[in-house]
């Protein structure tokens, strides 16, 4: 694949752009769309964007997280991820508070791994993984409440991530993309 090769920008006009639901953290929108010779109506979720974090600790494990995700009934193995929901605040920072709030972990290394969108076709959310490594303890624990409270944290070897998301055993896209990057940034 080329270097060269890249996601593009493009902005046809929107001719109409109306508020469908109004949700507690993101909304539905429709838009009318002028695209070629005719007009388009695409109805997708307007998302906030977020972050997630790939933490490595000294021995090469990945921290996962379970917890229950309704739309999809599973209590899947995630990475530590929130929402940008503050506004104006970097994505990093937001990734660092994300770690503190369902992990009680800090790192003294931070990079920016990857970014992606999760579904283009029908949200505009962005998402940022971040690499962090120096795990160690937060000063204090964070209190948790809904999906959070039965949060379930397991260190797990890098290898062995890789290996579930290949066989198919983990099946969350943003883990998988992170570990996969994380194999890859080490791999040089």
């Amino acid at each position: 694949m080329s270097e060269a090769l890249r996601d593009e920008p493009f902005e046809p006009e929107v001719l109409q752009s109306d508020l469908v639901y109004k949700g507690w953290i993101w909304d539905v929108r429709s838009d009318r769309v002028a695209y070629g010779d005719g007009e388009i109506v695409r109805e997708y979720v307007d998302h906030t964007g977020a972050v997630a974090v790939v933490a490595l600790d000294d021995d090469g494990r990945v921290l996962l997280i379970q917890q229950y995700r309704h739309p999809i009934r599973h209590r899947d193995w995630e990475l530590p991820a929130g929402l940008l929901d503050i506004e104006g605040e970097d994505p990093m920072i937001a990734a660092q508070r994300e770690l503190a709030e369902e992990a009680d972990l800090r790192a003294r290394d931070w990079q920016q791994l990857v970014s992606t969108w999760t579904t283009p076709g029908g949200n505009n959310e962005m998402i940022r993984i971040y690499l962090a490594t120096g795990i160690e303890a937060a000063p204090s624990a964070f209190e948790r409440e809904d999906e959070e409270a039965d949060i379930r944290l397991e260190w797990v070897p890098l290898a062995e991530a890789v290996e579930g998301v290949l066989e198919g055993r983990l099946r969350n896209g943003i883990l998988s993309l992170g570990v996969l990057a994380t194999e890859r940034r080490l791999r040089g």
